[in-house]
């Protein structure tokens, strides 16, 4: 809370992001539970089917790598490195491998030159940076009554959501890419290929769910800022 400037509206904002944003992650959590306990006919793991799409997209140059965590796959554009945490690197369910899956196309997107991968890429450090320095600039505005830090401080966190806005087109087509690859390379059957499309829906969902939240913080931030003027 904003030194006590939230109003009954303002609160209302927040309760509703955190609501989202924690059954968006309740969601895809079950959802991958529910498809890691249905091993994929080929018995390939994670790993081994990331390796495979690679060579099929004739990609050589991205690296595969395991690291700790649960869900906390990702692709680096800049490092070449494709990292796949413990329960999707070594297992060989369904889920596993759709977002082994998954994050080849990220790969697939790097290699083809996908503008919005490529735009996301350019804006990380521009959102990092506001994100960091968004709400030191709004408080300092808020108590030297200063509008322009304000409005530099809801401009700097903007940012944030452009970033969130931008990711999710990538993250969509990069599902897209990882079923169309699944089902021409034969590493999940016709049966097993809707329970890698549900969990990779699930995911995406997550996305959705964390623009949303930062646009009604954004929203939040404004209304704050004008009832201070006022």
């Amino acid at each position: 809370m904003i030194f006590g400037l939230d109003n009954g509206f303002t609160l209302l904002l927040v309760v509703v992001g955190m609501a989202l944003s924690l059954a968006a992650s309740a969601f895809v959590k079950s959802t991958y539970s529910k498809y890691d306990k249905i091993q994929s006919k080929k018995r390939v793991t994670g790993t081994q089917a990331a390796q495979y799409i690679l060579k099929n997209q004739d990609i050589h140059n991205v690296g595969v790598q395991e690291i700790a965590g649960d869900l906390t796959d990702n692709y680096n554009s800049g490092t070449k490195i494709l990292s796949l945490s413990q329960s999707t690197a070594q297992s060989t369910s369904v889920a596993a491998i759709g977002v082994a899956a998954h994050e080849c196309g990220h790969a697939v997107q790097d290699a083809v030159g996908y503008a919005p991968l490529r735009i996301r890429a350019a804006i990380v450090p521009v959102a990092n940076l506001g994100s960091a320095i968004s709400m030191p600039l709004i408080l300092i505005g808020l108590f030297l009554r200063g509008s322009f830090l304000v409005n530099l401080g809801i401009l700097a966190f903007s940012m944030a959501f452009v970033f969130q806005v931008v990711t999710l087109p990538v993250e969509f087509n990069a599902s897209r890419r990882a079923l169309a690859i699944l089902g021409e390379g034969g590493l999940l059957t016709e049966e097993e290929l809707p329970m890698a499309r549900k969990v990779l829906t699930a995911a995406a969902l997550t996305y959705v769910a964390a623009a949303i939240t930062t646009l009604l913080q954004l929203l939040r931030l404004i209304v704050i800022a004008n009832n201070r003027r006022n």
